[in-house]
């Protein structure tokens, strides 16, 4: 791998002049009537009046007013200069007034926005900055201790967003209590619990989002959209067969198109049950699985494969606001790539997921956080930086990868807007983060993978730390947490009672014309009757409704607040390019499926009417054939005459400087380690060894909890230990053996698959390694659903035990391990190994929880992944 960093050694140390200057910009407090009004003007200049801005910034030249005046302000000159420089790099390009060629900032000791403490529309301020030396002075300084502001964790590893929630004041709560700010979860929520979110609530899932994230759901809604709208519109996902009920289309395909097809199960994440294939007859067909069509062609950095994870945020539906971070992470397989297929059986050269190859001995992991090039981790700028120094189109690239994640979540959103009218009552509660994974092929063409429900922020690099700490706290500043003490929250919300609020909930999503100002007098001729119905929905058109000024607020508010996050739609040409995939009565996504019920209940074009309002200078097509809604569009600001040149088959994709965002160094994020190493002394650890043996001899017992999370860490060590010294194919051996036995006991499908006999040791030393973590995760998924009942005073006392696993090392742990299965204390001296432990572990499955089903599981059995 060492290629692989000098590659970029001479490219790390650039820096881009266009993040220089928006810094510098930014940076002006003063003069701000000018500065609007030079931004005002100098976005209207073009090529004939550059002319007249060409005395910005000379003595005696006031923009204001347009006439001499005596010395300006240096701060005046400073910002013209800023703001013609940028304008004359982006000659070529329309500004539009929503990229600004500056980004807000928010001053490092404002910790509020919207109001003062204690207003309603106070929203608290995220900063990763708060995770540098933490104190509890500072942590009850900042808005979120002192109004009680709490937040909810389930079944989710959030050990980063904890952190960051504790530093900024906020306290969790228990998992059954409803008193809370944020719900973050790592499953879809319960329309339950929808239902009763109060508006100061918000929870990290729109319901139904496995439409988007489930891969054969992914996959259907976009092969309909194909059907729909053209294959070459959606041509950005690879050709999938859903199994077992496609299983004869994906054979009749492989005798047109060769292989190799990889399987994927439909609902499963990091890398979990992934393998190629080279014909139909190697595909499963006893589970739900997806088979795609492998991309054989891969864009290869220093001859390795690599893949790209982006976050993407999605902060409503209807209308659709779409965000992308500016920053994303690649990761490289460990293994160079060989196009010849002879180790298709090598998921460490053809997977890229870092769940997979970190498990493997040539792994490069990078310790420091501000090295973006180095090791097989880099960020998505280091990439581009990189493939434009090779003389590619990185602006096509990301314009490409845009217009993919637009559509991809567009072929979604119909299914999620039904279920999110129904279930959610009201607007802000639900967000969604969403983990796109892209592959870039040699030429250049960006691929979707998959999209992640809850993409992974464990940070097991510095790298990842900076990243993800940075998109975090730009994302809950984003969706706007509510500076309200739940507990205080006004008793309107509280006392909602489930009648009152279906019925709000219906009422809400009628359509106004069902209202008085809909019922025209019967009496009328129809002439008279179609005139007071256009002159009623004219005058309408003039007022906007209070839902509709609540969007357009909204999302002017989101957007000053973005950090990081660059709005991608609606961006200046998102009518010209996607107008085609929306409904034109009421602008939601069409999806081709006539179930869905709230297409016709809902009258507004909420999606039309935010763009003209964000973009009141661009066209935006308006259908004619309703008459109700051309005669609202006619008093509208989007009747206006269209130029040929927003013609869609000639508008150009225009990135309006978020190339230079997405390209530029990642100059934010905690750059230290969450948490410190603990340095446990021998003498600790063998005292506390001491104590739990003697309690066992006299009679004193551990739960099962605590059984099966002293077998959990044990494994670690054991995954540790393959990990370090994978030429011991021995152990590599006994492992897979435990593997085959213990996936019997699991409640959760599992299946072993034994690496190829053709690969190198350390290679199936990976596999193996990465079949064990896979084994760990679903068995301590399973540990958490034990609850232990209260202490009873023959059970070693819980604090004690708890102490003793912070700080017991391999031989501690093998020692009560064993003692608990023999009742004979081992010999220290001569102690077996994880090798007997492991052996006898399958032998003693009640003793460590490990309990067998009723029925064997049928999927535990040994696959060969490839031929051997």
């Amino acid at each position: 791998m060492e290629n692989l960093s000098d590659t970029m050694e001479e490219n790390s140390s650039q820096s881009l002049d266009t993040s220089t200057e928006s810094e510098e910009t930014a940076s002006f407090k003063g003069d701000n009537d000018v500065r609007d009004k030079l931004v005002r003007q100098l976005h209207k200049c073009n090529g004939n009046t550059w002319s007249e801005f060409e005395n910005i910034g000379n003595p005696g030249f006031n923009p204001e007013f347009n006439k001499p005046q005596s010395q300006p302000s240096k701060t005046v000159l400073h910002v013209c200069q800023s703001l013609k420089n940028l304008i004359q790099r982006d000659a070529s390009e329309s500004f539009s007034s929503s990229i600004l060629p500056y980004e807000p900032s928010i001053p490092s000791d404002q910790w509020l926005l919207g109001g003062q403490l204690g207003s309603r529309n106070a929203i608290l301020v995220f900063k990763s900055s708060a995770l540098a030396n933490p104190t509890t002075r500072s942590n009850q300084d900042k808005p979120g201790h002192k109004l009680h502001v709490t937040y909810k964790v389930l079944q989710a590893e959030t050990k980063l967003l904890s952190k960051l929630l504790d530093c900024h004041g906020i306290t969790e709560v228990p998992p059954n209590s409803s008193d809370f700010n944020l719900l973050w979860t790592g499953s879809h929520p319960k329309p339950g619990t929808l239902r009763t979110l109060a508006p100061h609530q918000r929870v990290n899932h729109f319901p139904r989002s496995y439409e988007l994230t489930r891969k054969d759901r992914l996959y259907k809604n976009i092969e309909r959209m194909q059907h729909l709208k053209g294959l070459k519109h959606f041509d950005f996902i690879p050709q999938t067969f859903v199994m077992p009920t496609e299983f004869k289309e994906l054979c009749s395909t492989h005798h047109r198109v060769k292989g190799p097809w990889i399987v994927k199960p439909v609902a499963s994440s990091r890398g979990r049950g992934i393998f190629i294939v080279e014909s139909p007859n190697q595909v499963p067909l006893e589970e739900p699985v997806v088979v795609a069509k492998y991309i054989s062609n891969p864009l290869l950095v220093a001859g390795h494969k690599c893949d790209l994870r982006l976050y993407v945020v999605v902060t409503s539906f209807d209308p659709l606001i779409i965000y992308i971070y500016e920053e994303g992470l690649v990761r490289f397989a460990t293994v160079k790539y060989d196009s010849s297929h002879k180790q298709l059986w090598n998921p460490c050269m053809h997977l890229c997921n870092y769940s997979i190859n970190k498990y493997h001995s040539d792994y490069v992991k990078s310790d420091d956080p501000s090295a973006e090039n180095v090791g097989h981790k880099w960020t998505l700028s280091a990439l581009l930086r990189h493939l434009k120094s090779e003389g590619k189109d990185t602006t096509l690239l990301m314009s490409q990868i845009e217009d993919m994640v637009i559509k991809a979540v567009l072929s979604s959103a119909n299914s999620i807007i039904c279920a999110w009218k129904m279930f959610v009552p009201h607007p802000n509660n639900c967000f969604e983060l969403y983990g796109f994974d892209i592959l870039i092929d040699s030429n250049l063409k960006p691929w979707l993978l998959e999209v992640n429900l809850s993409p992974s922020l464990n940070c097991d690099s510095p790298l990842d730390v900076r990243l993800k700490s940075a998109m975090l706290a730009d994302l809950l500043t984003l969706v706007g947490v509510p500076a309200v003490d739940p507990i205080l929250r006004p008793t309107s919300t509280v006392n909602l009672t489930k009648g009152n609020l279906g019925l709000k909930m219906k009422l809400s999503n009628c359509r106004r014309v069902h209202s008085a100002d809909g019922l025209s007098n019967v009496s009328l001729s129809k002439k008279q009757s179609s005139t007071v119905s256009t002159r009623r929905i004219s005058s309408a058109s003039l007022q906007p409704t209070p839902e509709e000024s609540r969007i357009v607020k909204n999302a002017q508010a989101q957007f000053d607040r973005r950090g990081g996050f660059v709005r991608i739609f609606p961006a200046v040409d998102s009518w010209t390019r996607y107008a085609q995939y929306l409904d034109p009565v009421t602008g939601i996504p069409i999806s081709g499926i006539v179930s869905s019920s709230y297409n016709v209940t809902n009258a507004h074009n909420f999606n039309m009417y935010l763009y003209s309002h964000l973009f009141p200078d661009m066209p935006a097509r308006v259908n004619r054939s309703n008459e109700k809604q051309q005669a609202r569009a006619k008093f509208s600001s989007l009747d206006r005459k269209r130029e040929s040149s927003f013609d869609n088959n000639t508008f150009p994709p225009r990135m309006n400087g978020r190339q230079d965002r997405y390209e530029r160094a990642l100059s934010r994020g905690h750059k230290q380690a969450l948490v410190l190493c603990k340095i446990t002394k021998e003498s600790q650890s063998i005292e506390l060894r001491k104590k739990i043996i003697d309690m066992l001899k006299c009679g004193k017992k551990i739960t099962q909890c605590e059984a099966r999370k002293t077998f959990s860490q044990y494994l670690v060590c054991v995954l540790k230990k393959i990990v370090s010294a994978p030429d011991q194919d021995d152990h590599v051996e006994i492992v897979l053996k435990f593997l085959q036995k213990a996936s019997n006991y699991l409640r959760t499908p599992y299946s072993v698959k034994a690496p190829s006999t053709k690969l190198e040791t350390k290679d199936r030393a990976a596999i193996v390694a990465k079949q064990l973590n896979d084994f760990l995760y679903l068995y301590n998924r399973e540990t958490d659903m034990f609850v232990d009942k209260s202490e009873k005073p023959s059970q070693i006392p819980k604090d004690l035990y708890q102490e003793f696993l912070e700080h017991a090392r391999e031989c501690d742990l093998e020692e009560v391990l064993i003692y608990q299965t023999t009742h004979v204390v081992p010999n220290y001296n001569a102690s077996p190994g994880f090798q007997g432990v492991l052996k006898c572990m399958p032998n003693v499955s009640k003793q460590y929880g490990i309990k067998p089903p009723y029925k064997q599981n049928k999927l535990a059995k040994v696959k060969i992944a490839g031929s051997s």
